[in-house]
């Protein structure tokens, strides 16, 4: 069998391929071994909100659970509009909103309806791997260009006017980052998105973590800035649903069609249950309970790092969102007798029966030397972490 020059160019996701490693591990641990923690991923502790649970019930014994529209039941998409106006003051309109099958089949739906064979579009060095691949997927480039410490690994005007070609078509950027953590100051992205529409190109923005920012004058959507921008959320992080695979896209008034076309095409609709139960996120309850759940990510940051720059890691920028610390561990190889992050991964895992992700998954930067560790697992698991690293690091 031929396989596409398409599936042969996307990497493996190796984040998922050290979880099947740890998964294995695990699986071969005895009584007396330490269990494994799990640093290694993406998703957090916590379980959907109560009222999300409930409604997802009744939707199922309702009999809610067939087709809905493509672009998402319309009690949804007015809840996301309002919840745009009460968080930022900004008025979204529903028809701008596009509910899809997680953030991932958003930014599918974003690439194919914006970008041609060929086209480049312009994004940091680390970020999210499958972002550029969604890119690849539909025959565009994606172009990785070096983020530095002193703009918090974002990208600056500077960096996308100097790498700006003629087949480049927009940029990528996401705010809070994955693996950074860290935001994109809004007086920067409104000068990149100025100088990006004066070149006829676009700009989107995943904003996945947007309500996991823990700085106020970060927590903002690039949305404000301008309805052209193309912004990609989740339901995944902030509102705790990863399983549930709901997310939903904004879009300018002319893309709205082109996505719709594309999602009946593709996907149908996302989960009639999903939507339904993703009602319970508008809650007040519930929204009470996710800024509780945000101040407790922001705990376990304040441990991890600290911790983490104790036992010899450096963390070139704070992460002031989301749920990770991207962290040197050069300093460190001598302890573990190895010379780059995917050894130290899997001698780390083997000695201390923690799972964390290696840096070669997130780019060329020099994340040969970095590791991503997860804070989306509870105060003990770190506390326990750093306890086992403390035992080989500091002996």
């Amino acid at each position: 069998m031929q396989i596409s020059q398409r599936a042969q160019t996307i990497e493996p996701f190796f984040v998922m391929e050290v979880a099947k490693a740890a998964l294995r591990m695990a699986e071969q641990l005895s009584q007396e071994d330490w269990p494994m923690i799990y640093l290694n991923i993406g998703e957090p502790d916590f379980t959907a909100a109560p009222s999300v649970q409930q409604r997802a019930i009744k939707a199922i014994e309702e009999g809610l659970t067939q087709y809905t529209p493509a672009l998402g039941i319309e009690p949804l998409r007015q809840c996301i509009s309002k919840w745009y106006e009460t968080q930022f003051g900004l008025h979204v309109p529903s028809s701008r909103i596009c509910i899809t099958s997680g953030a991932s089949s958003a930014l599918q739906l974003a690439c194919l309806a914006l970008i041609e064979p060929g086209d480049e579009i312009l994004m940091p060095d680390p970020s999210y791997p499958c972002n550029r691949h969604f890119i690849t997927a539909c025959g565009g480039r994606a172009k990785l260009i070096g983020a530095q410490a002193e703009n918090r690994l974002q990208l600056s005007l500077a960096n996308v006017q100097d790498h700006w070609g003629p087949k480049t078509k927009g940029v990528l950027l996401a705010s809070p980052s994955n693996p950074t953590g860290t935001s994109i100051a809004l007086d920067e992205l409104k000068k990149i998105h100025a100088f990006v529409k004066s070149q006829n190109g676009v700009t989107l923005v995943d904003e996945i973590y947007l309500g996991l920012s823990f700085q106020l004058e970060q927590a903002c959507t690039a949305l404000v800035l301008d309805e052209d921008i193309v912004s990609i959320n989740s339901f995944s992080k902030y509102f705790n649903m990863t399983g549930w695979r709901l997310g939903w896209l904004v879009t300018p008034a002319e893309l709205v069609s082109p996505i719709e076309r594309l999602a009946q095409n593709l996907y149908i609709c996302p989960s009639a249950i999903a939507q339904h139960a993703a009602l319970g996120c508008f809650e007040p309850q519930s929204l009470a309970l996710f800024e509780q759940r945000k101040s407790a990510f922001k705990e376990r940051r304040d441990y991890l790092v600290k911790a983490l720059l104790e036992l010899g890691f450096e963390i070139p920028a704070l992460p002031d969102g989301a749920f990770y610390v991207w962290a040197n561990c050069q300093k460190l190889y001598s302890s573990l007798g190895v010379n780059n992050s995917w050894d130290f991964t899997f001698e780390l895992m083997k000695r201390t029966h923690i799972a964390v992700a290696p840096g070669r998954d997130f780019g060329q930067n020099d994340t040969a030397h970095f590791i991503r560790l997860s804070t989306a697992s509870s105060m003990t698991s770190l506390i326990e972490a750093v306890s086992r690293m403390k035992a080989i690091f500091t002996s």
